[in-house]
């Protein structure tokens, strides 16, 4: 459930660290232990419902067959050696960006080794990001309701009330993120240490119960089941793919654990206990058909079930707690990319550059969380409406990876394309299988995908064509620095810096301020923000600075887009190398534009109205940018696009 995108943020937000080579073994150890509580939280909750839903789909009248039940932990057993340990532990993670890992990351480097912008790269990223959305929602919502539907095995007495008792994890959940995670995620490892530990020990229990299960280690019983049961084969693959769901997640954290920490967490732990719990689970099946209901719950002797259900409920939340920071991570990458507008982002710690929060995501997944769970009220249902935007992101990974090998790793095109057709031809069935479920709550996901999509791909073809007008109207700086020297007009102390998006052309507000104030301050600073697509710029590389006379100086700083661009700070950076820059004697000045549509904007009539409800949404500059307020003068004026 956890896309790729989750916890790249969950690692930051929970306030995991960089790893670096230093540590040695006990580091590394260490690393692994705490990835458990981040990375493997998500794939790590599918054993409560992933088995239960695929023999629903196989059983017939409410029966299954010794052969059926082998063949279905056959599937599940494979799918995730392939799927996860295969493509993402052996492979996937040795495409790093600078140490990264995810989707957006994994865009960036496949542009850089493509050697120039390619369309089809950067919309391959955007579906990627925009599907995570909807991930994001069904992922609290599905956890938490399965765990808590483990409260009507202990007593029916629970059953009017799962709802309830859901929301009631749920909204609390969502209300504290401004207070940030860094004083319950020392808890996160732990906890699912603990989890993973029971996972294995119950179906070690069990497996005896029938040795017979042990055949689910020979692919060819999951072969057989595929081959002999026609379109129902297809159908539980769909829900077989519920075992995989988090995978993405090993990837996505590498650049806070490191690539042999999380190595070590999946071979060591996480791996073999999903193992022997789906055995476990099948072994039970075999000896005792009424567990079909609940087959996770069940494996539980009747004085440790209440117990588990605790337990159960608590490593969902830290999953679905994964997922609500990895969207606030995921959201802050986009708006860097300028894939969406300028958010309202929090940093609720002043050591952990990744522990942010940002209230307009926060809401938007709470109201989506909510209406997820009121309306398909059962973890069964929402199944249903899962695994599309999971599948599909998977899908964007492979062939994103695709560009990587070729041109980066310098395979040969046929090769490169033989490798990544292996893991595609798994994924396009598993995408395909779950397509069936579109009519049953699969619609959701995609049309919160689609939705968002349409957000980034307006936000930033609206964006480009916006700097190319403002670009064709506006002065060049040079020309307008020439112009100054012939008509001087009344300097005043002090330093003013304008932003600007164009470095090449005089900024908006300067000439607002010429025009109207007509003064100009003794030295002029122009400073431009860029976002490098990389995750973070090292700080020799963060400034570079260009004198255009004696008294403009053009300022251009570079972030990676996982870093906030705090300009004040790296301004202040260049003191050392003879910036004169003191905030108290310095003016900002910012423009704000009023957008209006115009008839030849370049884009649809829709586009120009979504466009300019977003500019509505987006923060000011003053907060994005971390300027003082009161060294702040902001200069309006209105544009057609």
């Amino acid at each position: 459930m956890l896309s790729d995108q989750a916890t790249q943020a969950a690692g930051d937000a929970n306030g995991a660290h960089q790893p670096s080579p230093g540590h040695g073994r006990s580091g590394t150890i260490a690393l692994a232990f705490a990835s458990v509580g981040v990375v493997c939280g998500d794939i790590g909750t599918s054993p409560l419902y992933a088995l239960r839903e695929a023999l629903s789909h196989a059983a017939v009248g409410g029966v299954v067959s010794d052969g059926e039940v082998i063949g279905i932990v056959s599937l599940l057993i494979w799918a995730i050696f392939v799927v996860v340990t295969v493509k993402y532990i052996f492979f996937v993670l040795q495409a790093d960006n600078r140490g990264e890992g995810g989707t957006l990351a994994l865009m960036a480097l496949a542009q850089k080794a493509f050697g120039r912008r390619s369309t089809f790269i950067f919309v391959l990223g955007i579906i990627g990001a925009a599907l995570f959305t909807g991930d994001a929602m069904i992922t609290p919502a599905i956890s938490v309701l399965s765990a808590v539907e483990g409260l009507k095995l202990v007593t029916p007495l629970f059953e009017p009330y799962v709802i309830s008792i859901t929301l009631a994890i749920l909204i609390p959940l969502f209300m504290v993120q401004r207070f940030g995670t860094a004083g319950v995620a020392r808890w996160f490892g732990p906890i699912m240490l603990v989890w993973f530990l029971v996972l294995g020990a119950l179906g070690l229990l069990n497996i005896g119960n029938e040795l017979q299960i042990l055949h689910a280690f020979n692919p060819v019983y999951a072969l057989t089941f595929l081959f002999s049961h026609g379109v129902i084969s297809f159908i539980v693959l769909g829900a077989v793919f519920l075992a995989v769901t988090g995978a993405e997640a090993l990837y996505a954290d590498m650049g806070h654990f490191g690539r042999d920490p999380i190595r070590i967490a999946w071979l060591a732990l996480v791996f073999p206990a999903l193992i022997l719990n789906y055995l476990g689970q099948g072994a039970l099946i075999l000896s005792d058909r009424t567990a079909l209901s609940n087959p996770f719950f069940l494996l539980a002797p009747g004085w440790a079930l209440l117990p588990l259900v605790i337990l159960a409920t608590v490593a969902t939340v830290i999953a679905s707690q994964a997922t609500i920071t990895g969207a606030f991570s995921l959201a802050r990458q986009a708006i860097q990319l300028g894939l969406l507008p300028r958010l309202d982002v929090q940093h609720t710690s002043d050591t952990q550059e990744g522990q942010i929060f940002i209230p307009r995501v926060n809401r938007i997944l709470l109201i989506g969380v909510i209406l997820l769970v009121l309306t398909f009220r059962t973890s069964s249902n929402l199944a249903s409406a899962y695994g599309i935007a999971v599948t599909a992101s998977m899908l964007v990974d492979s062939l994103l990876l695709f560009f990587v090998v070729w041109k980066m790793w310098r395979w040969p095109m046929w090769g490169s394309a033989l490798f990544v057709s292996l893991f595609l031809s798994i994924e396009v069935a598993f995408f395909t299988s779950n397509l069936l479920k579109l009519f049953d709550g699969g619609y959701v996901p995609v049309l919160i995908g689609a939705a968002m999509v349409a957000i980034m791909w307006t936000w930033n073809r609206g964006t480009r064509l916006l700097e190319l007008k403002t670009h064709k109207d506006s002065i060049p700086t040079r020309n307008l620095i020439r112009m100054l020297e012939k008509s001087k007009p009344t300097r005043v102390p002090g330093t003013a810096i304008f932003l600007t998006s164009d470095p090449e052309v005089a900024p908006a507000a300067l000439m607002h301020n010429l025009k109207h104030n007509k003064v100009l301050h003794e030295r002029i600073i122009l400073v431009s923000v860029r976002t490098e697509e990389v995750p973070r710029v090292s700080p020799s590389a963060r400034c570079e600075t260009e004198k255009l006379s004696d008294d403009f100086t053009r300022i251009t700083l570079h972030f990676g887009f996982m870093e906030s661009p705090r300009v004040p700070a790296a301004l202040a950076s260049l003191r050392k190398s003879g910036l004169k820059f003191d905030i108290m004697t310095t003016s900002f000045f910012l423009g704000r534009r009023t957008l209006k549509a115009s008839p030849s904007s370049g884009m649809p009539k829709w586009q120009d109205g979504l466009y300019i409800a977003l500019s509505r949404q987006a923060t000011n500059a003053t907060d994005f940018f971390a300027i003082p307020s009161d060294r702040v003068v902001e200069l309006g004026a209105q544009v057609t696009i």
